[in-house]
């Protein structure tokens, strides 16, 4: 298991972030952490010795907002995730490490960025 808290250092725009266990069902965590903003990680995982082990990470920001169209104010959550499927065989640890950094670094770079995605850019 990961250390409990985890403690994410504050990267502008995020404040800094520590993910308390509050769920532990042994294929994975819920971790919460309780700041100005309710921010929820969850980090799940399953084995398959036919189709390969999934790894599953999410986190979840939930605000109060106001409705454009009603004025009334309600709970919106917003999440985003990443998905890791090893097959069970062909691939070492090393290789999904690297398979994984390149996801994050494509997704860092210039020329794609989360604000592009953002607006349906592909």
């Amino acid at each position: 298991m990961l250390v409990d808290p985890i403690a994410v250092a504050a990267s502008a725009p995020t404040p800094a972030l520590n993910f308390y266990v509050i769920r532990n069902d042994g294929y994975g965590t819920e971790r919460r952490h309780n700041g100005a903003d309710l921010y929820d990680l969850i980090i799940n995982h399953s084995k398959n010795s036919k189709t390969g082990d999934r790894h599953y990470m999410q986190i979840a920001l939930t605000v109060d907002a106001v409705s454009p169209y009603t004025g009334l104010t309600s709970k919106q959550t917003a999440k985003a995730s990443i998905s890791i499927s090893v097959p069970p065989f062909g691939f070492s640890e090393a290789a999904m490490v690297a398979l994984v950094k390149a996801l994050t670094d494509t997704l860092a770079d210039a020329d794609v960025t989360s604000t592009k995605l953002l607006q349906f850019q592909s």
